[in-house]
C-alpha cells in the first residue's frame, strides 16, 4: 500500500510501471539500457479514490490523462532506474495530494462604503458636467 494522505491509500498493484530508454545525460549507455520509468495509474476505475478526488485529478492531469482515463507519468530526469521510479512515485503521490485538497469557496467581495461613495462622487460631477452644457435662457429685461 501507497500511503498519500491519512484517508487515502493506493494498492500498488494499481500502479504498473514500465521501463522504457531514456534520453539525456549517461553517455552511450543510453543506448543499452532502460533507465526512464513510464508509471500508469487507473484513475477513472481505481477503487482507491473517491468521486470528488477522481474528478479533481482528472482536471489537474491534463495533458498526462488519456481518453480511457489512465494517468501516464514519465520520469526520466536521473540516470539510475530507482532513482526515477521514486520521482515518478513521487510525483504522482504530489499529484493525488493536490487533488485531495478541497478547494476554497469563493466569495464575491462586496463594494466598501468608500467605493461606493467614490462612485456617487463621480456620478455627481458628472452630471454637472452635463447640466453646464444646456443652453441658458437669455431674457431681456
Amino acid at each position: 500500500m501507497v500511503r498519500i494522505t491519512p484517508t487515502i491509500a493506493i494498492n500498488e498493484n494499481e500502479i504498473k510501471l514500465n521501463f522504457i530508454r531514456s534520453s539525456g545525460p549517461g553517455g552511450q549507455n543510453v543506448n543499452k539500457t532502460a533507465t526512464a520509468v513510464q508509471l500508469r495509474f487507473d484513475v477513472k476505475n481505481s477503487p482507491s479514490l473517491s468521486g470528488e478526488v477522481r474528478t479533481r485529478l482528472i482536471r489537474l492531469a491534463g495533458d498526462k490523462m488519456t481518453k480511457k482515463g489512465i494517468l501516464i507519468i514519465q520520469a526520466r530526469r536521473f540516470r539510475k532506474q530507482e532513482r526515477n521510479r521514486q520521482d515518478a512515485m513521487d510525483r504522482l503521490i504530489k499529484l493525488i495530494r493536490k487533488a485531495s485538497e478541497q478547494p476554497k469557496a469563493h466569495i464575491k467581495p462586496k463594494p466598501t462604503r468608500a467605493s461606493k461613495e467614490r462612485i456617487l462622487a463621480a456620478k455627481r460631477h458628472r452630471s454637472k458636467l452635463k447640466k453646464r452644457r444646456q443652453w441658458v435662457s437669455v431674457s431681456e429685461d
